[in-house]
């Protein structure tokens, strides 16, 4: 089973979804990223089955991403600090519009994620999104969790990002260079 197929089982039918996301957004020629658990797939050196699309887009193209995705059958609902997005299966697609991430798409480098080209942030930004979200005092104890565990793996597979973390975060993991 090829790692697309298996994402595409895992989500019943997720690959459509994530790749007609994709090829909507690059069509409408709106500048945007992966984030979260998709982007730090691309980076570690083993990806983690997830559900979900986390992305970003341009601030000012927030509007143009909504028409455009529901032109081609996705059903958007809004939130405070995000639009989530319902398509034919089980992956969640969920874009942040939040300001810490208004820089993200223009960093962003194509990748293949589970056998789905796509883009996704840059290594530096992923990992400070999920400092960010490790960090949030209000997110959910589970959730805090697979952020830390997240940061470890792209500190697994890029060891020079040590000197960035943060001292709470150096605190409660180590540099480790072996496998």
């Amino acid at each position: 089973m090829t790692a697309k197929q298996f994402f595409d089982w895992q989500t019943a039918g997720g690959t459509d979804d994530v790749m007609r996301l994709t090829d909507a957004l690059e069509r409408a020629d709106i500048r945007w990223c992966a984030i979260g658990g998709i982007a730090v797939n691309h980076w570690a050196n083993e990806p983690m089955v997830t559900q979900d699309l986390d992305f970003v887009v341009a601030t000012d193209a927030i509007e143009q991403t909504v028409l455009a995705l529901e032109k081609v059958g996705f059903r958007a609902e809004r939130f405070e600090l995000s639009i989530n997005f319902t398509g034919r299966s089980k992956v969640s697609l969920q874009l942040s519009t939040e300001a810490f991430y208004e820089e993200f798409p223009q960093h962003s480098v194509p990748a293949d994620v589970h056998g789905i080209l796509l883009r996704v942030a840059s290594l530096e930004d992923t990992l400070n999104g999920k400092i960010k979200a490790w960090s949030d005092p209000e997110r959910r104890q589970s959730k805090q969790l697979k952020d830390l565990a997240d940061i470890a793996r792209l500190l697994e597979a890029h060891p020079d990002l040590w000197s960035s973390f943060p001292s709470n975060l150096k605190s409660r993991l180590r540099p480790e260079t072996r496998a």
